[in-house]
């Protein structure tokens, strides 16, 4: 089977577009829908046509040119059972699976930013789609949902193999680099991996993709049984999900 290709490009002013395409049928989706021609773009630079659109959560910087692409290519929309959704003609929720391109696509309920948000995982490519529940160095803001909530939908997403690539919805990395020095600043890992998001933003290029392994390492919205964070916060003897829930709060306010 031929190999998924991916062309990632930016949306709107910190979004990401993402297209995944299947070279050997044509399949090509939209991962969420954030601005219409940016994608209509990307779709020309790379000879493609839209099949599918993959919508994660109802937020309208997400679901935006739904209605435009679906006009305009008859667009498949698959998307959150408990979310309202424009155009959507799928209803999945966490537990599901359904077929693109021969290949299996894994739905993981991952709420928190919103109640319903979803991720989608294809597991023989070992590829993720987090939209706003993980970024790099970071997660989503909780708009909808709570710290608990958040903190169970990254365990799940934690728990995927270190090797995963992941894509995510926005270019926060630099402000969550930045942050993440103040509540986990022994990691060495962490000061090498901000170094070099510097130098990448500098220069206009992407942040994206991660991994599952390297946020693991280094993101401190996934690391709050890591000793070092709780002494330096304070909270040795507190809950994951409340380690979680002081990160998250600090960088609300940070």
């Amino acid at each position: 089977m031929t190999a998924l290709e991916i062309e990632l490009f930016a949306c709107r002013s910190d979004n990401f577009g993402v297209l995944l395409h299947d070279p050997a049928t044509g399949a090509t989706a939209s991962i969420d829908a954030p601005e219409e021609q940016p994608i209509l773009d990307a779709l020309a630079r790379r000879g493609w046509t839209l099949s599918h659109v993959f919508t994660t959560h109802h937020h309208n910087d997400h679901v935006e040119a739904n209605p435009a692409l679906k006009a305009r290519f008859g667009v498949t929309i698959v998307g959150p059972a408990r979310e309202a959704i424009p155009g959507i003609d799928r209803k999945v929720d966490g537990g599901d699976s359904f077929d693109f391109a021969g290949r299996r696509v894994d739905v993981i309920a991952t709420p928190g930013h919103t109640l319903g948000h979803i991720c989608f995982h294809l597991p023989e490519e070992k590829l993720l789609f987090a939209a706003d529940t993980l970024f790099a160095l970071g997660c989503g803001r909780l708009f909808e949902g709570t710290p608990a909530q958040m903190w169970q939908s990254l365990e799940k997403l934690s728990a995927l193999p270190d090797e995963t690539v992941v894509y995510f919805g926005h270019e926060y990395t630099l402000s969550n680099a930045r942050f993440s020095l103040t509540v986990d600043p022994e990691n060495a890992a962490l000061a090498s991996r901000v170094a070099e998001i510097e130098a990448l933003r500098a220069e206009g290029a992407f942040t994206a993709p991660t991994t599952i392994g390297l946020e693991k390492a280094t993101n401190p919205f996934l690391r709050a049984a890591d000793p070092a964070i709780r002494r330096h916060l304070g909270l040795e003897t507190a809950s994951d999900a409340e380690v979680f829930a002081e990160i998250r709060a600090r960088k609300d306010r940070f």
